[in-house]
């Protein structure tokens, strides 16, 4: 690990001096400096640290209150909450339409010199404009259709492509593969591949990440960076974080040791005392013999004594300095014996639903089954969960639920945003006492007041673990859970606070998802694509 930023090149993004506070006072950077050179960067750390800020200041949306952001080279952004214009050609997201134009006139015969001004010398732009579609997997769209006819994802790779066919010095991305499916995913996995130039991404796609020269991690205020994917990352990580705790139960060791020592220095400096008192009352020496020996006496024990308690103070400091290096991502940690399904136990049985707009399926979940439900956006994957959860009524057939089951849905709505964390969970466990609901709460790290927190103040993070805590803790407790792309806008450390409270969870789970790193650390059982055709079980991905 390292605190020095690499060498910029002709292309780069510079980042001096930086202040940055929201409106309400809330501070954000302080003299924060940081520069982005030549090669893929992947940027990381915890929700709230600000990743999304300095992507923004980056690209102009936000100023900052003092220092200074410098781009060298052309500039592309694709912002994490993408809103296209619904009325917008496809050529005109891709920024070729006044080219397309031009073009079109003088293919019809127009002359204007303003018409080869507008196309310049790039008489191929739509050529390249298709192809680009196509290798991005939206060749089906054409160059005249509107985007208000495209999905959440496809307008993700349609913004892409546009970066992609203008190739900017320098590309930034926030969180480009939310509302992609696998698919979608890989080709944007191999388009960062083949960048060649400056580029910065925010993700939580492990595989995406994977793909990085080198990794930023954010974290109180400044970047620390390392070179390599994720994965190395992670490795190194581990390595410091083992590294830093045997620093910390060292640092632990020598301020016991040093209380001990300085208890030691305060008996003898007591005995030293009682003596001297002893040998005054006495009188069996001179009194001036006896005045300097007890002066001595005194001095000599307050000089150890003063010893010892600087050598605690010292050792306290660097206790202090060692748990400063150790990192408080904690873990949620429960157990859930309550949510056990047998072996072979009857779960979940569609004999033959057909959902809303889509086709007939067949499901049949026994036991503590673990269940992957992949497949394209809009292959109707929310629609069945929602169906089964019993908030969408079929077009035909039943739903047959043998268990309790709860739903946890991709926008966190289960939550009122009036209620305290407390308070919502006993919404659903309303049998519970207020100490035993906290108790549980701690566990998911909503630790004394932070279970007082109203959930419209909670952030993306506190908000799915206040979400999943009140799912899991329901009474009765679900033994089946359905999760719809659980992971989206959740940062690393939270996906893993959310794995390991899986790890838990003892009923029958079905996830929808694209983030495949995350289903296959969930210890699925079954993989089932969803499409047209209906669910198919496919090997393992």
């Amino acid at each position: 690990m390292s605190s020095a930023s690499p060498t910029s090149t002709l292309s780069s993004i510079v980042v001096t001096d930086l202040d940055f506070a929201w409106p309400d006072g809330g501070s954000v950077f302080t003299g924060f400096q940081a520069a982005f050179g030549t090669g893929r960067t992947g940027l990381v750390g915890l929700n709230g640290a600000g990743k999304s800020t300095l992507l923004r200041l980056i690209a102009g949306d936000l100023a900052p209150t003092r220092g200074s952001v410098r781009v060298t080279g052309e500039l592309g952004y694709l912002p994490q909450n993408l809103t296209l214009d619904t009325t917008a050609r496809v050529d005109a997201v891709l920024g070729i339409a006044a080219q397309r134009t031009a073009l079109h006139a003088i293919e019809a015969g127009d002359v204007d010199e303003a018409h080869f001004a507008a196309v310049g010398d790039d008489w191929d732009v739509e050529e390249r404009a298709l192809a680009t579609l196509d290798r991005l997997g939206l060749g089906h769209l054409g160059l005249d259709r509107t985007t208000g006819q495209l999905s959440g994802g496809e307008s993700v790779m349609l913004a892409l492509a546009g970066q992609l066919l203008r190739h900017p010095d320098v590309l930034i991305l926030d969180e480009p593969t939310n509302n992609l499916d696998i698919e979608a995913r890989e080709r944007l996995y191999d388009a960062v591949a083949a960048w060649q130039g400056v580029l910065l991404v925010v993700s939580h796609d492990r595989e995406l990440l994977d793909e990085m020269d080198q990794i930023a991690d954010l974290r109180d205020g400044d970047v620390r960076w390392f070179g390599g994917t994720f994965s190395e990352y992670e490795a190194a990580l581990e390595v410091e974080q083992d590294a830093a705790e045997r620093m910390v139960r060292a640092a632990e060791s020598d301020v016991r040791r040093q209380k001990r020592e300085l208890v030691d220095a305060q008996v003898k400096l007591a005995r030293r005392k009682r003596y001297a008192q002893k040998m005054w009352d006495n009188k069996r020496e001179p009194k001036i013999v006896m005045g300097m020996r007890k002066r001595s006496a005194e001095v000599s024990a307050g000089k150890h004594k003063a010893m010892h308690t600087e050598r605690l103070a010292g050792a306290r400091e660097r206790l202090s300095e060692a748990e400063k290096a150790v990192r408080d991502d904690d873990l949620i940690r429960v157990d859930l014996p309550l949510t056990e399904v047998p072996e072979g136990r009857n779960v979940l049985s569609l004999p033959g639903v057909r959902p809303q707009y889509g086709t007939r399926l067949k499901l049949e979940v026994r036991g503590p089954e673990r269940i992957a439900l992949v497949g394209r956006n809009g292959a109707g994957k929310t629609t069945l969960l929602r169906t089964i959860a019993g908030l969408l009524e079929p077009d035909a057939g039943e739903v047959h639920a043998f268990v309790p089951m709860r739903y946890l849905p991709q926008r966190l709505d289960l939550l009122r945003d009036e209620l305290t964390v407390a308070e919502n969970v006993a919404r659903f466990a309303p049998a519970a006492t207020d100490n035993d609901i906290r108790a549980r709460l701690a566990r998911f790290l909503f630790k004394g007041r932070r279970a007082d927190q109203r959930a419209d103040t909670l952030s993306g993070g506190e908000r799915f673990r206040a979400s999943l805590a009140s799912l899991l803790l329901a009474d009765p407790a679900p033994q089946l859970l359905m999760l719809d792309e659980p992971t989206n806008n959740l940062d690393l450390a939270s996906v893993r606070q959310l794995t390991t409270a899986l790890e838990s969870y003892q009923g029958a789970l079905i996830v929808a998802s694209h983030d495949l790193p995350f289903l296959r650390g969930l210890g699925i059982t079954r993989w089932l694509r969803l499409d047209e055709e209906g669910l198919t079980r496919v090997d393992r991905m």
